[in-house]
């Protein structure tokens, strides 16, 4: 029904309960915040200072991110079941790329790229498959495209990154400082 949605920054939220509504504008921004920070993180070169502070921002965002979505998916199971699934592969993504960089597993490297990698790909997909059909350009496509297009971009980005980034080479892993 019109009366049982909400416009919350511009998306259609199918509720007008104001807790409901409070974790939902949090998360939006939390969110918002969290894709600012991973594109930092990705931008800046790799050693202590801003990477590290930006790519720690991400994490605690995503972890945010990821708490607030599980509250909206349980009040909403059969709906966004999918989102915490998501959401959750996401953040054990990072959680094993944080872990890797902290721990120095051999290859850590590799893991971090690939961790910190797959978590932002799958917290953009969750992004897109729950908003995809609420956004201009995104709306005109199919909902098969807000699973796949988000993966289809970013997974060669990481896989050049995995590649060609002098970090990933067994010589530089261990040249890194954080």
């Amino acid at each position: 029904m019109p009366g049982d949605t909400t416009i919350v920054f511009g998306v259609p939220v199918p509720s007008v309960d104001p807790v409901f509504l409070a974790v939902v504008r949090f998360h939006i921004i939390v969110g918002i915040a969290c894709v600012a920070a991973g594109i930092a993180a990705m931008l800046s070169h790799k050693r202590r200072g801003r990477h590290s502070t930006f790519g720690t921002i991400y994490f605690w965002c995503l972890a945010m991110v990821v708490t607030s979505a599980t509250g909206l998916a349980v009040v909403r199971w059969a709906e966004n079941n999918h989102l915490f699934f998501l959401g959750a592969l996401s953040m054990i993504a990072a959680t094993v790329a944080r872990t890797a960089l902290r721990e120095r597993w051999r290859n850590w490297v590799r893991f971090h790229i690939s961790g910190m990698g797959l978590s932002y790909i799958l917290m953009l997909t969750a992004f897109y498959v729950d908003n995809g059909k609420n956004l201009s350009l995104w709306r005109e496509l199919p909902q098969w495209a807000f699973w796949v297009l988000p993966a289809a971009i970013g997974l060669p980005v990481l896989l050049y990154a995995f590649l060609r980034h002098p970090l990933s080479s067994t010589q530089g892993a261990g040249n890194l400082r954080r």
